[in-house]
This record gives structure tokens, C-alpha cells and sequence, in this order.
């Protein structure tokens, strides 16, 4: 662990990571512990240009987005809320990659293109902070686990990438049946646990899905993103 990874790991008030009184750690992934490598608009603009379309990088971010938060508002509207599936997860997709090329007609064959993409280990990079997380609570002595609004395909990508491969229970929100920021996305790995929501720390990127849900379902939270 470098000298920098160790002041980041340090940050929580008043003590060491984890924090004095948390039995259990759970991480989420995407931003926190791994990043998409190359970008998300880069990955969508290759798999464009492999089914004959030219969209700027800068354009497909903006697209993906405004696609992103659309899909975000249907989960919510949905009854119940934020429940889900393998189905809507691929549903949930079709529809961003639909979003950010227009209708095209070569967007199914690039959504097949970018499913296949994202499920690959080698579309991923750990994130240094985030290794770094990872390793001081198992050194701590905590359980330690993943709990990701990720797919099904985050259970064989975590068996072969680090600092994944390191953490013993990898929940996925497709086999959760419920995605954040739902309460019972918390209250299932509570069960799967066998731990009180007191006893929880999550670490997360998001301010909402992951810092301010965990909050309210009675968690600890630490944002990645303010360290």
C-alpha cells in the first residue's frame, strides 16, 4: 500500500477504516472499485464503428447520461420500485444503447456488441483507492462483500479480477431482485449476512444510490467520491 493509499484509507473521522463497531463492509463495484477501461463513450463509440456508425465520444456521453436517468425514472415509476430482473437488467440496457444511437437500426447488433463487451474482464480496471479499501477491511478482519446494481455478468468477471476476486459474497442486483437505492436490495444482504443494519458500512460512489439509500436503511455510508 502506497503512502497515499494509506492517507485515503485513514479518512474516516476520528479512526482507521473500518470504522470502530462495523462487523461487516459492503462495497459497491462500478466507480468504486473498478472502472470501465477503455470509457463508457469510448466502448460505445468502437462498438459503433464496428457496425458501420461514426458518433463522437463527446456526444455519446451526454447521450448516455440523459439515457442513464431515464432509465433510473422508470425503475422508479415502476410498482413495485426499483424491483428487477436478468430480463429488465437486458431490458433496462437495450433501451440506453437504443437512446444513445437514435433508433438505429444497427443499435440491437451494438447492444449485443457492448453486452458481450461489458461481461469481459478485460473491459474493467481496479481503481487504486479502491484496492486499497478492500484490503484494510479484510486485513481488519470484517466480512466483506460486493452489492452492485451490476447484472449477472458481475459474478464471473469478479471471480478472475482483483481486488474483486479477494471478497467471498458478490450479490448482483439482477439476482437480488431489487435495485438500489430500494430498502429491500438492503435488507436481502442483511438476510444473506445474517448481520443487523448497525453493524453495516457501505462503500460507494454515488451520493444517492449508495451513500444517502444506505443511510436510510439504517446503514453506515462512506463516499468514495468525497475521499
Amino acid at each position: 500500500m502506497t503512502t497515499a493509499d494509506t492517507a485515503l484509507v485513514e479518512t474516516w473521522p476520528g479512526t482507521v477504516f473500518p470504522p470502530a463497531g462495523v462487523g461487516v463492509v459492503v462495497f459497491d463495484v462500478v466507480g468504486t472499485l473498478v472502472e470501465p477501461s477503455p470509457s463508457v463513450a469510448v466502448a460505445y463509440q468502437q462498438a459503433a464503428l464496428r457496425h458501420g456508425l461514426t458518433v463522437d465520444a463527446a456526444v455519446i456521453q451526454e447521450r448516455f447520461k440523459a439515457a442513464w436517468r431515464r432509465q433510473e425514472m422508470v425503475d422508479a415509476a415502476a410498482v413495485p420500485a426499483f424491483a428487477t430482473s436478468r430480463g429488465r437488467e437486458a431490458e433496462r440496457w437495450h433501451a440506453i444503447v437504443d437512446d444513445v444511437f437514435g433508433g438505429e437500426a444497427v443499435s440491437g447488433a451494438i447492444f449485443a456488441d457492448l453486452w458481450e463487451h461489458f461481461g469481459r474482464v478485460e473491459a474493467w480496471q481496479p481503481l487504486v483507492h479502491g484496492r486499497a479499501l478492500v484490503r484494510q477491511a479484510i486485513d481488519a478482519g470484517v466480512t466483506v462483500a460486493l452489492a452492485s446494481n451490476f447484472d449477472e455478468r458481475l459474478l464471473a468477471i469478479a471471480e478472475r479480477l482483483e481486488p474483486l476476486s479477494w471478497v467471498p459474497h458478490v450479490f448482483a442486483s439482477s439476482e437480488i431482485g431489487w435495485r438500489k437505492p430500494a430498502p429491500e436490495f438492503f435488507r436481502w444482504v442483511e438476510r444473506r449476512l445474517g448481520c443487523g443494519p448497525d453493524e453495516v458500512l457501505l462503500v460507494g460512489d454515488d451520493p444517492e444510490l449508495d451513500v444517502a439509500a444506505a443511510r436510510r436503511a439504517g446503514w453506515r455510508s462512506l463516499g468514495v467520491a468525497d475521499r
